[in-house]
């Protein structure tokens, strides 16, 4: 029997995550950066412009230039429908709703004179979300302490000493964000069994 080939939409939280930083970014060039500048990236403003608050979600579908776009759009194609499939549109969709948010307000408290922008915090909240795959209940997987130890290590090390325009505590709190979700979210399964 020849059963055709077809194309599936298999993950439409991903996917659509991508499209809109695609639209994004097309955008961004087409007006010179200030559609970014106004709703995709995170800054210090006035809490009575309704923007401020678009910008706390925006700020992680705009990029800085191709590579920064790439970077960030290859690793949540590679991780993301892999987690979409395990925990649920609607879970990936708040995973990543959640570490904007985080990410956006302590970068506009902490940042009050530098942009913030791009899907970076995501990438990180999804590499601790994934170590968690193996989790079972009072048992914290290895993978997960290594990730955590070599990926907080890393930008730690990164924070002190390269000056190089990357929020390391954005990718920082990014990685809680996804390590604590991913606990919440694999306790509350293993207690339904």
């Amino acid at each position: 029997m020849d059963k055709k080939l077809q194309i599936s939409f298999n993950s439409p939280v991903i996917l659509g995550f991508v499209i809109l930083s695609f639209i994004v970014f097309v955008v961004d060039n087409i007006t010179g950066g200030f559609s970014t500048r106004l709703l995709f990236s995170v800054y210090r403003s006035s809490l009575i412009n309704p923007f401020t608050y678009i910008r706390f979600f925006g700020h992680i579908l705009g990029h800085a230039n191709l590579d920064h776009f790439l970077g960030n759009i290859m690793l949540i194609l590679v991780i993301g429908p892999m987690l979409e499939e395990k925990y649920g549109s609607p879970n990936i969709l708040f995973v990543i709703l959640a570490t904007a948010l985080v990410t956006g307000l302590v970068h506009f408290l902490v940042f009050p004179y530098t942009r913030l922008l791009g899907a970076s915090g995501v990438v990180f909240a999804f590499i601790l979300l994934s170590s968690f795959a193996g989790f079972k209940e009072g048992r914290i997987p290895v993978t997960f302490i290594l990730v955590a130890i070599l990926y907080i290590g890393d930008q730690i090390y990164q924070g002190f000493f390269m000056q190089d325009n990357i929020s390391n505590l954005t990718h920082i709190l990014g990685g809680i964000v996804g390590a604590f979700l991913g606990y919440i979210m694999n306790k509350g399964k293993m207690n339904r069994y």
